[in-house]
């Protein structure tokens, strides 16, 4: 079993509810992360940065990632990371040629609400990654997975389809 980096940098899947402000913040701890992954066997370490919600990641934020991805020893990467820009990030580290094997998920719904979308991206993240065998980024969301070229958000159904 291939032993997986996850580099959780906020979005939705990691939101939760603050009862005092009504908002959804982003959790930088990582808790949802942990519960699910604490339950697989498969080897992995968590690295927690950025902590946003998607649409507030700029370019520092993705040269940050990239660093973080360079530095690392783990040539089998999974990314939380939001899904409004996630096909932003992937193409910036698709177009920085690394030779690892890099899988962005994330959730339309936060796992504090709803925990199964969250689970099952991640799930399915792991076992995609697991079974890869060329370097590259993809993304894997609502059962689909592949290049990041192929697999989009449709805004207008509010889900990831094939492209």
């Amino acid at each position: 079993m291939k032993k997986i980096l996850f580099i959780n940098t906020g979005g939705t899947f990691n939101k939760v509810y603050d009862p005092l402000s009504g908002e959804l913040p982003v959790d930088t701890d990582a808790s949802a992360l942990k519960n699910i992954a604490s339950k697989w066997l498969c080897k992995f370490e968590i690295t927690n940065i950025i902590g946003k919600d998607s649409l507030h990641i700029n370019s520092q934020d993705r040269l940050l990632l990239l660093a973080t991805i360079n530095l690392s020893e783990h040539d089998n990467i999974i990314i939380i990371h939001g899904t409004d820009t996630m096909h932003i990030t992937a193409e910036y580290l698709a177009e920085s040629d690394l030779e690892k094997r890099i899988v962005l998920t994330g959730a339309m719904v936060p796992y504090a609400i709803d925990p199964v979308e969250a689970t099952a991206n991640l799930a399915a993240s792991v076992g995609y990654l697991q079974n890869l065998e060329k370097n590259g980024v993809f993304i894997v969301m609502n059962g689909l997975f592949g290049s990041y070229q192929k697999i989009v958000k449709d805004r207008e159904n509010g889900k990831f389809i094939d492209k």
